[in-house]
């Protein structure tokens, strides 16, 4: 018979079709089983409404041959096959879909159905890997069968030919092996395995193919056992998603084995999330929060996203834009039957629908971590030591866009409950006339409670939240207020309490040992924007502040992240006007200037000291201290 050329401009479309529009190869055995599950789709439905087809859904299937000599692959289906108008109008024609076709003609009844191909060229993605297509089919209500035959962009034929049974056969002739290309793999049974678990998994009709196993021989000695390899026909796929399932009717076993199984995790999700909807978007989602941290999470070798399906069909394997970036850690699939596909069905067209869900997505996980903060606390302390870090981040990115739906999730060391709590408990238990939420930035919980700025705060039982983490200090400059409480640093000097600071009147000070700040100012020169008497500290002869804005903390974040800037916060060295060592500076300044300049050197390197920060000459200081022992 001649060949017949297609019917859409063939060479260059056909030439697009398998170099252009799919990212990966192994694409296309995605591409052949959905035309097969769509071909059992559309007997199922009719079968529906005519007894006399004869078929339930359990009977039909999927079948998938692999022939390693010939270097055939061959998918096989029960469905309603096609006539020679079908293969004309549907192979014949480039990007002309018989599926979409189906769904027009049934309307509203197509949600019924699982049937998944839209575009009609998913098919032509075979050609990537076979250099020949043979379609064998025959059409229920049909008493012949037809051929279809094709090398490629040069043409087809179409004959009549044997076949008992109604259904498709589509086999595909597999390319011969290139230095860049390994074809051979998709003639691999484990190969193949592998990918219909990967992209057809949830596929509601069987996929079986005959797999080869090992088994130990029958009365084969137990301390030398011989094996033998064994042929055995398996059902590859899952068929029905756990999604898919009502919450109720699943156990947690369930859920953990295929959040174990699915996302290569060995440990049990903290938290599973499951969310039906229906409306503008219609989905499924099954969301899981991991019990452990990702030991690559905060690298940029983590990659974030949810599996996307559309109708049971992986369409891609991580989808960022399903998750805002403060819930990255959340892994979990989403499966929906309204996504607008793009020809390869790789990406979307648009992504209205994808914006509402995940903005639905967004707020069921915090609701469900809202509810965890109030009803587990010992649970959300588990997850916070998690992945606590990356709420801070988000309440920090886009300029604090979503510091208010985050704010009441955050968790910050208490120094007087000894645990991190939240911001509402704080503030719930306030000092009657505390104006401000104080916190005090420093490396560690302990290296915090030494500082001697807090001595005030302590003494009358303010309650001070320790920043350990270098996002701290940046996530309250974002928050700014929390139910209209101002966030104060304790380390600033004008953190006392407010009668504290009535007892210590500052100008007083200041005015009655003008001449010592004055002369500490002058022997530092540059090093401190200014020496004052301190309202903060009791104990304690000296401590260092920062001036507004940047502090010291933030100092050493931008000192290791952008080193070549070298931003410094303004330092202002505090003195205890009432420690009998500013009683001894106070004597050096009127009896012995130059003792009192290494006293004041003195007391400014212990200043850096205590606030964490290096010194520029720690040799000079150790000589320094053992000149003034002596």
């Amino acid at each position: 018979m001649a060949k017949k050329q297609f019917k859409a401009e063939s060479k260059r479309l056909l030439d697009l079709m398998v170099n252009s529009i799919y990212t990966h190869h192994e694409i296309f055995l995605r591409e052949i089983v959905s035309n097969a599950s769509d071909a059992c789709d559309k007997l199922f439905y009719k079968a529906l409404t005519d007894d006399s087809v004869g078929l339930g859904r359990k009977d039909f299937k999927i079948e998938i041959k692999a022939d390693k000599d010939s270097r055939l692959l061959t998918v096989s289906d029960n469905g309603i096959g096609m006539d020679k108008e079908d293969l004309e109008s549907n192979l014949g024609v480039i990007a002309s879909s018989g599926s979409f076709q189906f769904k027009q003609e049934v309307g509203d009844d197509a949600k019924d159905t699982d049937v998944i191909g839209q575009f009609g060229v998913g098919f032509y993605s075979a050609f990537m890997v076979s250099d020949h297509i043979t379609v064998v089919t025959k059409k229920y209500g049909s008493d012949t069968a037809c051929m279809w035959q094709s090398s490629g962009a040069d043409g087809y034929t179409v004959t009549e030919c044997e076949k008992e049974s109604i259904g498709t056969d589509v086999i595909m002739h597999i390319r011969p092996d290139t230095d860049d290309e390994k074809f051979s793999e998709f003639l691999e049974g484990w190969r193949v395995q592998e990918l219909v678990r990967k992209y057809s998994d949830y596929i509601r009709f069987p996929i079986r193919m005959e797999v080869s196993k090992s088994r130990k021989k029958e009365d084969s000695p137990e301390d030398s056992p011989e094996y033998e390899t064994y042929s055995e026909v398996e059902t590859l796929n899952s068929m029905i998603p756990i999604w898919q399932r009502q919450k109720s009717k699943v156990k947690k076993e369930e859920y953990d084995k295929f959040y174990r199984d699915k996302f290569s995790d060995y440990a049990e999700p903290q938290r599973v999330i499951a969310v039906s909807a229906e409306g503008s978007v219609t989905y499924k989602a099954l969301l899981f929060i991991p019990s452990q941290q990702p030991f690559n999470y905060y690298s940029k070798d983590f990659e974030a996203g949810l599996q996307l399906y559309s109708n049971g069909v992986l369409i891609m394997d991580k989808c960022a834009d399903l998750l805002p970036e403060h819930f990255r850690f959340v892994r979990g699939v989403v499966d929906s039957p309204d996504l607008s596909l793009n020809i390869s069905r790789e990406l979307l067209q648009h992504d209205r629908q994808l914006k509402v869900i995940a903005a639905n997505l967004d707020k069921k996980i915090r609701a469900d971590l809202a509810k965890m903060v109030k009803d587990e606390p010992e649970e959300y302390a588990k997850f916070w030591k998690n992945f606590g870090r990356q709420l801070k981040y988000g309440v920090v990115a886009e300029f604090g866009a979503h510091k208010e739906d985050l704010q009441d999730l955050l968790l910050f060391y208490s120094s007087t409950e000894k645990k991190p709590v939240s911001l509402a408990d704080y503030v719930s238990r306030m000092k009657e006339g505390q104006e401000s939420i104080y916190y005090a930035a420093g490396e560690t919980a302990d290296a915090i409670d030494r500082l001697p700025q807090l001595e005030t705060l302590k003494d009358v039982g303010t309650e001070v939240l320790y920043f350990t983490e270098d996002v701290d200090e940046f996530t309250a400059q974002a928050l700014m207020t929390y139910r209209e409480k101002k966030f104060q640093s304790a380390l600033s000097g004008d953190a006392a309490p407010a009668d504290e600071r009535e007892k210590k009147p500052e100008e007083s000070e200041e005015s009655d040992h003008k001449a010592v700040f004055d002369f500490v100012k002058e022997a530092l020169g540059e090093q401190v924007k200014e020496a004052k008497a301190s309202k903060i500290l009791k104990s304690h002869p000296v401590c260092l502040t920062a001036g507004p804005g940047l502090s010291f903390e933030m100092e050493k974040y931008f000192a290791a992240v952008q080193p070549d800037q070298k931003l410094k916060a303004d330092r202002i060295l505090e003195l205890n006007t009432s420690h009998p060592v500013f009683a001894a500076l106070e004597k050096a300044v009127s009896d012995d200037p130059e003792k009192a300049k290494k006293y004041a050197s003195l007391l400014f390197d212990q200043a850096l000291l205590i606030a964490g920060l290096p010194l520029d000459d720690p040799s000079g200081y150790t000589d320094l201290v053992c000149e003034l022992l002596v």
